[in-house]
């Protein structure tokens, strides 16, 4: 069998360029009676994806694209790159190139497969792969903005309130953009993981919609849910002759989708979704300390019991969700309640040597810095290797510190970051007993493992 050939091809508008340089390197990849196959990511959405299995056993790429395609899923072989105009003008060429390419070394790549898969993998689950889409992307927006928020107060509490001053600038950038961005940007992914490109602008303005009704992160969801899906749906049904395709991610889904998400999000979702906001944004607000604790509990179980898994990311894009709302006691128990595992396993290493191998002291190691970097995935390989001990004790110190950090009233305007937004001044609220209720936590998880450990032999 001869060598396998793969390009993908991608212009800035996606709708003549990609087609053109697609249907010029089939041309010559036929007429050379080559193994080939492209992916066109045009306006509409990607055509033609390659799949893994296609790309393990690729000899290698042609990238002719002006705009990102996902390089790194060709990570260790050999690749050709150019611009689309390229592959229109030159396709022969193109293609004696890449089967003049060496092969990658198999070890190398076998690696690099691996990461990539299990990157993937991770993402691949329907409702939970396109919500963590938009989380991410928010998340960028909701750290700058806190921070710079937090940075507002050093001038005074109330210094913002001040018009022309620089702490008014500040939270004019902090508050008055970043923030207000959150949730477009959240609605606006959620619609492009699931319809590609032509989901964002539905998703976007349903975002908007949903900020300006006051239905807030809940509202922002359900608008970028309905609008990914409506465009996907527009997508698969127009028709149209070849010569009109061009129109519809450029003029008719983009209408359609918007003006349906804008009237459902006005007239039937905004308002019921409102209501649903005030009335948990009123209980959060007032809530009596027996239920702050019990709520600091729950979500810091949560964020121990599959460290960086859905139950841990729900909990996390709640708290997340409710700083559009002002609210910031259940982003500090989140964040605390998810840098205590690895660390409380790093104490257990100190505390006990003789129940953990060579390796798990290294290990312990190096989970003390994500511990303290706010990366609960740090425990995972302790998790693994003894589940049913240390899960239960990390669950049980993030349930004890999240509950302490709730009954503390510590707040947190920052989503990330771990220790290294402590010192910076407004971020925490009460960030003495703050510290305490993450190094409680740290000491009871270390302490129960090691109860429930046994002596390496």
């Amino acid at each position: 069998m001869g060598k396998k050939i793969l390009a993908v091809t991608a212009c800035p508008t996606g709708i003549a360029h990609t087609y053109m340089a697609a249907e010029s390197l089939e041309k010559a990849a036929a007429e050379q009676r080559l193994d080939f196959k492209v992916e066109k990511r045009g306006a509409i959405g990607i055509e033609d994806e390659l799949s893994e299995q296609e790309i393990r056993e690729a000899h290698a790429i042609i990238i002719a694209a002006d705009t990102d395609v996902q390089e790194s899923r060709f990570a260790g072989k050999p690749v050709v790159k150019v611009g689309v105009s390229e592959a229109i003008k030159n396709p022969d060429r193109l293609l004696q190139e890449a089967l003049a390419k060496q092969p990658a070394s198999k070890s190398d790549y076998m690696q690099q497969v691996q990461q990539v898969k299990e990157q993937r993998s991770a993402q691949r689950s329907g409702f939970y792969k396109h919500l963590m889409t938009g989380v991410s992307n928010m998340l960028p927006l909701v750290v700058a903005g806190g921070l710079i928020i937090a940075l507002s107060f050093t001038f005074g509490i109330l210094a913002f309130k001040e018009p022309g001053s620089f702490a008014a600038a500040l939270m004019d950038i902090g508050g008055g953009s970043a923030f207000a961005l959150m949730v477009p940007i959240l609605s606006g992914f959620i619609a492009f993981s699931i319809a590609d490109r032509v989901g964002l602008a539905p998703g976007l303005v349903g975002g908007m919609m949903a900020s300006k009704i006051g239905a807030g992160f809940l509202g922002g969801i359900i608008a970028g849910f309905l609008a990914g899906y409506v465009a996907l749906w527009l997508r698969k049904s127009i028709k149209l002759p070849k010569n009109f395709e061009g129109l519809k991610p450029i003029l008719i889904i983009p209408l359609l989708s918007t003006l349906f998400v804008g009237l459902m999000m006005q007239y039937v979702i905004g308002s019921p979704i409102k209501t649903i906001m005030d009335v948990l944004a009123a209980w959060l607000k007032g809530m009596s300390s027996t239920n702050a604790v019990f709520l600091g509990l729950i979500l810091g179980a949560m964020m121990a019991f599959d460290m960086g898994g859905p139950v841990n990311k729900t909990a996390y894009t709640f708290a997340v969700g409710l700083l559009a709302s002002n609210i910031y006691g259940p982003m500090a128990a989140v964040m605390a309640a998810g840098m205590t595992p690895p660390l409380g396993l790093f104490l257990a290493t100190l505390l006990s040597p003789k129940k953990y191998t060579k390796e798990e002291k290294e290990a312990g190691k190096a989970a003390s810095i994500l511990g303290i970097s706010f990366i609960t995935e740090g425990a995972i390989p302790f998790a693994a290797a003894d589940p049913l001990r240390v899960i239960p004790s990390i669950m049980v110190g993030s349930a004890i510190t999240g509950a302490l950090s709730m009954a503390f009233g510590a707040t947190l305007q920052v989503p990330h970051g771990g220790i290294f937004v402590l010192p910076i001044p407004h971020a925490v609220g009460n960030l003495f007993m703050y510290t305490v209720s993450i190094v409680v936590g740290m000491v009871v998880t270390a302490i129960m493992v090691n109860f429930l450990k046994k002596n390496k032999a």
